[in-house]
């Protein structure tokens, strides 16, 4: 049973991992203005990140044009991470 929870608490903290890589790819693309989000590959990371950065986005609104909200996504998901 143990061994079992190690498991699932180590793909969790992959998974979440990865997933914050993601979202550095994407935070780091969005710089770019030339790049069209509806063309593959940038396609799947919008799929991807969109749905959980747009939590963060409801309550953090931009500040003189700077979204903010990937910093604090990124934290939460970094804070679940040290957590597990």
């Amino acid at each position: 049973m143990e061994a079992s929870l190690d498991l699932l608490a180590g793909t969790l903290a992959q998974f979440l991992s990865i997933y914050t890589v993601i979202l550095i790819i994407r935070i780091l693309l969005s710089w770019f203005p030339n790049i069209n989000w509806f063309d593959p590959p940038f396609s799947i990371l919008t799929q991807l990140t969109d749905p959980y950065l747009n939590l963060f986005r409801s309550f953090i609104p931009p500040l003189g044009g700077l979204d903010l909200s990937p910093m604090a996504a990124i934290l939460v998901l970094q804070l679940v991470s040290g957590l597990i």
